[in-house]
């Protein structure tokens, strides 16, 4: 390595932005006394029923609590299956698994890499429930398709939008539509809160519901009593997480207006004819509707390297990557239930060769630069990758 390469900065895939206004209000907090539950929650729980059209949303300390909670308040359980991808975080079929039900996985498309739409709709059975897509990397599924298929079936629709705070469909605000909607907070999200999460639900009665899932089962009853009627958790986030959560909502336009142009930059850096001369792939050219969560390629499946060879070379050229995800039905616990190799062979494909470039808001048109230019070579050099 040369002295020169020693001495450039190591550019991460996710970083996140952390004002110093969010930092002081953070250290507010810790001074108030007031730490869990209380004022903050309750204003960042306005803020966001506000920007999803006054739908009533719920926080929580994390985006996997989300999800199992809507599925309990959807009345999903034991006997019941629910449909979803095989291309997520494994949180996203583990929570079926969670609340008793069974999961049933549809094979992505090529070109989105989010569910394949066709195939879902061919693995509805009499014993299915509800669906569960996953906005991948901020690109919103065909949500009029999704819900003309739920309609036509009767089946709820949990939506996976973990990636998709921002994201948009034809105009209209992820979350500001449809049936349930989770987001995630976590650390390398467009929005964070450190952890956490929230889910946008249909009505009161739904969010009486998932607040007492969020904390233990409880109803309060005047100044000293309560009463349990459901199995709830400890799932309530902190006013620390939603003093974070307020600072970064105030910069919520300006991340994804960012993110999108950082996007548009790759796309001008690898030019027209990179993937015919690379064999690589890249994401759907969405400057509309993705908030560019993530920026993807899908690597060629050829030659005798291996995509852990290409992360290396990038690596070695001080950049930093990261892959999601890996195919959930080929881990040990879904194996344990039947699944295996060539079940779903989009998916394992693209769970085999997808490597996430850098992209957070801190990040420059110079950096998306050095970036796609480090890419072309590490793919053009012999060996690398397959």
């Amino acid at each position: 390595m040369t002295h020169d390469l020693q001495d450039t900065p190591f550019l991460p895939f996710s970083q996140p932005s952390i004002d110093e206004a969010t930092i002081a209000a953070v250290g507010d907090v810790l001074r108030s006394g007031w730490i869990t539950s209380g004022p903050k929650v309750r204003a960042f729980e306005e803020q966001l029923s506000a920007y999803f059209g006054g739908r009533p949303v719920l926080t929580f300390n994390s985006g996997t609590c989300t999800m199992e909670i809507a599925l309990r308040v959807a009345g999903i359980g034991p006997g019941d299956e629910v449909i979803t991808t095989p291309i997520s975080w494994p949180a996203t079929a583990n929570v079926i698994l969670a609340v008793g039900a069974t999961p049933v996985f549809a094979d992505i498309d090529p070109v989105t890499r989010n569910i394949d739409l066709d195939l879902l709709e061919a693995a509805i059975t009499p014993r299915t429930r509800a669906l569960i897509p996953v906005h991948l990397s901020g690109l919103p599924v065909d949500m009029d398709r999704l819900y003309d298929i739920a309609k036509r079936h009767g089946l709820r629709v949990l939506e996976d939008a973990a990636q998709a705070f921002g994201s948009r469909w034809h105009g209209r605000r992820v979350g500001a539509f449809g049936d349930l909607v989770s987001f995630s907070f976590q650390a390398n999200k467009n929005l964070t809160t450190g952890e956490g999460g929230c889910l946008v639900l249909n009505d009161a009665q739904e969010a009486a519901l998932a607040a007492k899932y969020r904390l233990q089962g409880v109803t309060r009853s005047g100044v000293d009593g309560i009463d349990v009627d459901v199995l709830g958790g400890k799932y309530n986030m902190s006013d620390i997480m939603a003093a974070i959560g307020l600072g970064q909502f105030a910069n919520i336009e300006a991340v994804t207006a960012h993110r999108r142009a950082l996007a548009r930059h790759y796309f001008a850096q690898f030019g027209d004819g990179f993937e015919a001369a690379t064999g690589a792939q890249l994401p759907v050219a969405d400057f509309e509707n993705s908030n560019w969560h993530l920026f993807q390629i899908v690597l060629p499946d050829r030659g005798p390297g291996t995509r852990a060879d290409f992360m290396e070379a990038l690596a070695r050229l001080r950049i930093g990557t990261g892959f999601h995800y890996a195919a959930i039905h080929l881990f040990s616990l879904y194996r344990e239930r039947g699944f295996s190799e060539g079940m779903f062979p989009v998916a394992e494909r693209v769970g085999r060769l997808t490597v996430t470039l850098p992209m957070f808001y801190a990040m420059t048109t110079a950096d998306v630069e050095r970036v796609a230019a480090a890419v072309k070579t590490v793919l053009a050099a012999p060996g690398t990758p397959r």
